[in-house]
This record gives structure tokens, C-alpha cells and sequence, in this order.
């Protein structure tokens, strides 16, 4: 009877501790692979390729008001990492707003770390494209503890700068465009056709040099976030009249301490130039250009953006 009382006493504790490591289990909160969170002004939509047990992904689109959706050729990278995707509000499938109160760049800082939290992400590596670098510089600076390393793709830190490269760039246009472009700058208007069309000719050399469907025109077209762009940047690419048009955190650089890659276009409006001189900055960042490639990298010349990025997590990791 002694045996019998000490092994049943041993099952009923063998028993209690699986019970509530169950419990515990079952009460953890379960991430849906796809949805919606809620930020300060709306809901942002997300959504989470692949279930590898490795550091995720977390991709920081453009604009600002932009989406995910040039991003998606970095899903190929799901069979090897957690790949992240989500719209910042105002632009994508996330809500529209229209108070300009929460269009600052402190208010999107705070909404990657409430997407972070959300989602139950400790350790992240950033992947920002265009505005979303100043927004992986930015949420870097204020939560480094959760950063495993950052890419920096077509990078924007300074507007002076980037106006600047713009200005370079422009000069090689026809010298009726550069005028059509100086005009309509000067009587800001910007709804000019003929300044529109010079923005056209612009984006086709430097920003997209790969055409798109007419089916994937439309997708940007309709999750385009123009109120954001408009407010927090201006009318166009090389004209910054919003309230950005000041920014400048280039001196900020040097105090990235984690793994850093950077990725340029041959024909990058973030020129190759202005991103060997931001590389220099940061200690022990690597620099890749892709060639055949405007600012858009993913879309001109993705397989090698993606074998660039694949092998910078490889060797950190």
C-alpha cells in the first residue's frame, strides 16, 4: 500500500504540471497569419509569409503613403525567414485619415512598435525602402533593443539631400522638360499636364525603369495614399514642399550599432554617390548597387536585390 500511495501521489503531480503547461499554452494569444491591428488613428492591415523558426522580417514600405505591395517580391525570402508585411496607416489596405495631426513621423515610429507588440516579435530585422529607411533609422534610434539588423534599400535621410541628388538628376532631362519642370515649380502648378508628364518621363528613368501591368498600375494606383504623400512630402519625387522638407538625420547614422546593409539602383534617384557616402557612416555596413535598376529594385532587377539581401542575413546570422 506504501508503493501504491507514493506512485499515485508521483502521477497526480506528473499530471497537474502537464495540465497547466497546457493551460498556459492554450492561453497564449494565437497571431493570425493575416488581419488587422490597431494603432493611434485606425487599423493597419498585416500580413505573415512563412513559419520558419527564424528572426522575422519586417518590411517598412515607402512614401510616405505608399504600401507593401511593391514589396512583395521578398515573400520568395519566407522559406528561410518569417517575412512581415503591413501597410502604414493612411496608405495600402490599412484605414484612411485625414488628421494631418497624426501624419508626423514620431506617430509612425510609435506604429511599428505597436505592430511589433501585436504581433509578439522580440527580435526583428528592419527591411526599409525609400521614407521607410528614415522610419528604420527612426524606430532604431528609440527601440535598439530589438534589432538584429536593418537594410537600408534606396535610402532617403535628408531632404536637403535628397532635393539635391533630385536637381543632379533632372539636369539630364531635355532642356524643355528642365523648364516645363522650373515653371510649374515656381507657380506651383502642380496639376499642369505638361508638368505632370515631365514627372512621367522622371519616374521612367529613375524611379521605375521596368513597366508594369496595367493590372499592377492599378493595384498602386488604388492604395496609393496621397493625402499622406502630399502632406508629410509634395507633388512629386524632386519637389519637397510638405512637412518633411526639413528632415535630415544623417548625422544620426554613426550611432547604428547593429548589421547594416545598403541597396541602391544604378539609376537610383537615391544615387549611388550620396549611398556610398551614407555606407561610410555607419561602421562595418556593407553596400550593394543593383544594376539595371531605378529606386525601385524589387520591380527593375528583384532576383538580384533578393540574392543581396538573402546573403547579407546569412552572413550575420
Amino acid at each position: 500500500m506504501k508503493i501504491n500511495f507514493y506512485f499515485f501521489r508521483f502521477l497526480f503531480i506528473v499530471c497537474s504540471c502537464a495540465y497547466f503547461l497546457l493551460l498556459a499554452c492554450s492561453s497564449e494569444k494565437e497571431i493570425p497569419a493575416e488581419g488587422f491591428i490597431d494603432v493611434n488613428g485606425g487599423k493597419v492591415w498585416y500580413r505573415i509569409d512563412g513559419m520558419v523558426d527564424k528572426t522575422p522580417i519586417l518590411i517598412l514600405h515607402g512614401g510616405p503613403g505608399s504600401s507593401s505591395i511593391g514589396q512583395e517580391p521578398l515573400k520568395q525570402l519566407s522559406d528561410k525567414w518569417p517575412v512581415v508585411f503591413y501597410d502604414q496607416l493612411g496608405s495600402g489596405r490599412s484605414d484612411r485619415f485625414k488628421d494631418t495631426s497624426l501624419m508626423t513621423v514620431e506617430r509612425y515610429v510609435e506604429e511599428v512598435e505597436q505592430v511589433r507588440k501585436e504581433l509578439n516579435l522580440e527580435k526583428i530585422y528592419l527591411y526599409g525602402q525609400s521614407w521607410g529607411t528614415a522610419l528604420s533609422l527612426e524606430y532604431y534610434l528609440k527601440y535598439p533593443e530589438h534589432i538584429e539588423g536593418i537594410i537600408f534599400s534606396s535610402p532617403y535621410f535628408s531632404t536637403k539631400r535628397w532635393i539635391k541628388d533630385a536637381k543632379e538628376l533632372v539636369k539630364t532631362l531635355p532642356d524643355s522638360v528642365q523648364t516645363i519642370i522650373k515653371t510649374n515649380e515656381q507657380k506651383k502648378t502642380f496639376d499642369n499636364q505638361e508638368y505632370k508628364d515631365a514627372v512621367s518621363l522622371f519616374y521612367s528613368k529613375f524611379l521605375r525603369r521596368k513597366e508594369r501591368s496595367q493590372e499592377a498600375k492599378d493595384t498602386a494606383s488604388k492604395y496609393f495614399g496621397t493625402k499622406v504623400y502630399e502632406y508629410m512630402w509634395g507633388p512629386s519625387e524632386f519637389t519637397a514642399t510638405g512637412t518633411l522638407l526639413h528632415y535630415d538625420r544623417i548625422d544620426k547614422l554613426s550611432e547604428v550599432k547593429v548589421p547594416v546593409l545598403f541597396i541602391t539602383g544604378e539609376y537610383d534617384e537615391a544615387r549611388p554617390s550620396t549611398v556610398k557616402y551614407y555606407q561610410s557612416l555607419v561602421p562595418d555596413a556593407r553596400y550593394q548597387e543593383i544594376s539595371n535598376s531605378g529606386h525601385a529594385t524589387l520591380n527593375d532587377n528583384p532576383e538580384e536585390a533578393l540574392k543581396a539581401v538573402e546573403k547579407f542575413l546569412q552572413e550575420i546570422e
